[in-house]
């Protein structure tokens, strides 16, 4: 009678959650967590190098290693973990090797096949490697490989972890010329992914003291839209409007073109049947990178080199020579170095024009964004300091300099410092309404130099610049809004 009136009393709690009539029931519990009182823990099982590296070869990957969360190499890693895992101690970074023949190429939905195919793989290894490090006593987690990401946070970090610094620091290789992790035996043909784990794992790989980049410098040859330069310097956003079109901020342009046409034969003057698609075959399946080239006629790691180093004239042949005579559509936003380059270099691929991918949301994105798009050639030559000044709809007031000095860009994201040769002065956007932060500049000398109109060179695109030799201005809207407030 009395187990009747229990069960009976509980149910009528069930009514009144979240005003304290639970915890009129104190007698007995679940049988399960008597149960898990009365169980003991797990034990928890030493792990070593060798022992990882024996689960993961199981699993189907060609390489491992292992990092703490505190190497210094890791510092701006610690935090973005730590939000996905607070409890990660060690990372586990895995390689799984891709087949060089496959990526090549010039046909590149053998080279994409290949890609998601190794990423598919890095997944499934991350995974197994979850379950073991599980079984084992500890606690583990394996972020994608790629995609699913953090689409909340668009369009700043996304990523839980940067599998190629983790690489780096786990002694799986170093970074070459074309900015990819090369290691020292597969070379540029590898994928990489990483698992987090609370486990103390003991041994490390030796430190890769010597750079498998022969700098042959075909990744500067072959890339369409001149992203990696002699120098070492880096075109962050050609690489990202042409090679990751076919990803999410190539899709929003895409979806802007549609808005904005004014009917279907509008719409395929800017789009053509073959790009649509190419769109729609990455919405489908997975999306496709549109170059990847500088990866495709790398020669280095120790067993991809020899045919190089034997038969270079070959290698260039057969390797290099389909892919940049090749004819593929290319991306570029009008005015920047990337199309200037295609034009020059590559005269015979299409040139496509777009919008710039990079948007920046936030006054710290867009000073962070400046370097990233800074276009290098048109401002050769051109000497100044400018000083911004950006109010967000909190009224925080956001000032930063930028200097350009023949070519050459550096920002203060935090301050502004020196003598300003401009003054810019952005009131705050408004998200709803889309109001621009462009709406006026001010010159703080009575004879500016030359490059007054920084925005041309640092965010915004040439139908919007005004001209140089002007200081009071009013452009169009920016890359990354509708319209612009007249703020006179």
């Amino acid at each position: 009678m009395m187990d009747v009136i229990l069960l009976a009393a509980r149910r009528f709690a069930g009514f009144f959650v979240g005003c304290g009539m639970t915890n009129i029931i104190q007698k007995g519990s679940h049988p399960a967590v008597e149960a898990a009182k009365q169980r003991m823990p797990r034990p928890v099982r030493a792990l070593g190098l060798d022992g990882l590296e024996r689960w993961a070869a199981e699993a189907g990957a060609d390489d491992v290693g292992v990092v703490s969360l505190d190497h210094p190499d890791l510092a701006e890693e610690r935090a973005p973990v730590l939000k996905a895992f607070p409890a990660a101690k060690t990372l586990v970074s895995i390689v799984v090797r891709m087949h060089p023949e496959n990526v090549r190429s010039p046909s590149r939905s053998v080279a994409n096949q290949d890609f998601h195919r190794a990423g598919e793989t890095v997944d499934a290894v991350a995974w197994a490697l979850v379950r073991k490090l599980s079984e084992a006593g500890h606690r583990a987690m394996n972020p994608a490989m790629a995609f699913p990401m953090e689409m909340d946070d668009f369009p700043g970090r996304t990523w839980v972890v940067s599998h190629k610094r983790v690489a780096m620091a786990a002694g799986l290789g170093l970074q070459g010329l074309h900015r990819n992790v090369i290691h020292p035996r597969f070379g540029s043909f590898v994928v990489l992914g990483t698992v987090l784990t609370t486990a103390d794992i003991a041994g490390r790989k030796p430190v890769v003291d010597v750079n498998p980049c022969v700098d042959c410098k075909l990744c500067v040859a072959a890339c369409p839209v001149g992203a990696i330069e002699p120098d070492g310097g880096f075109r962050f956003s050609a690489c990202l409007d042409h090679n990751y079109r076919e990803f999410m901020t190539g899709f929003g342009d895409l979806l802007e073109e549609v808005a904005e046409a004014k009917d279907r034969h509008a719409l395929r003057d800017k789009v053509s049947i073959s790009e649509s698609a190419s769109m729609w075959q990455s919405l489908a399946y997975k999306p496709n990178y549109k170059a990847a080239h500088c990866i495709a006629v790398c020669p280095a790691g120790d067993e991809v080199l020899t045919p190089f180093v034997t038969d270079r004239p070959g290698f260039l042949k057969e390797v290099v020579r389909p892919l940049t005579e090749r004819r593929e559509p290319v991306y570029v936003v009008a005015g920047s170095d990337a199309e200037a380059h295609v034009q020059k270099r590559f005269p015979h691929k299409p040139v496509r024009r777009v919008r710039s991918s990079l948007r920046a949301t936030s006054a710290p994105g867009f000073f962070r964004a400046m370097p990233l798009v800074f276009q290098r050639g048109p401002a050769k030559g051109w000497r100044a300091t400018f000083h911004f000044e950006l109010t967000d709809d909190a009224k925080v007031v956001h000032r930063a300099t930028a200097r350009i000095d023949d070519g050459t860009l550096t920002v203060n994201p935090s301050a502004h410092d020196g003598a300003p040769d401009v003054v810019e002065v952005f009131p705050p956007l408004n998200p709803l309404t889309g109001d621009s932060w462009s709406c006026s500049s001010r010159c703080s000398s009575p004879t500016p130099p030359r490059p007054c109109a920084s925005s041309s060179l640092v965010s915004m695109p040439p139908e919007a610049a005004p001209s140089p030799a002007r200081c009071s201005m009013r452009p169009r809207a920016s890359p990354w809004t509708r319209r612009s407030r007249d703020c006179s």
